[in-house]
């Protein structure tokens, strides 16, 4: 429970979101949309580069 804590619940849901959205991309992927299943798969390191974009702004203005 403390790692939940110490996570916060806005992160575990960013990295929940992007492993529903990983796990999509792979299924698309695999039952042959292709092209579908990459650009979605190129979210999932979007959003985790905004996630650390914004904790680096938050933690910048302590």
């Amino acid at each position: 429970m403390s790692f939940l804590k110490k996570l916060g619940l806005a992160n575990f849901l960013m990295l929940l979101l992007c492993l529903i959205i990983l796990i999509f991309a792979e299924y698309l992927f695999l039952s042959g949309e292709k092209l579908s299943g990459i650009f979605l798969g190129l979210w999932v390191p979007t959003l985790l580069g905004l996630m650390i974009y914004l904790k680096l702004v938050a933690n910048g203005d302590k």
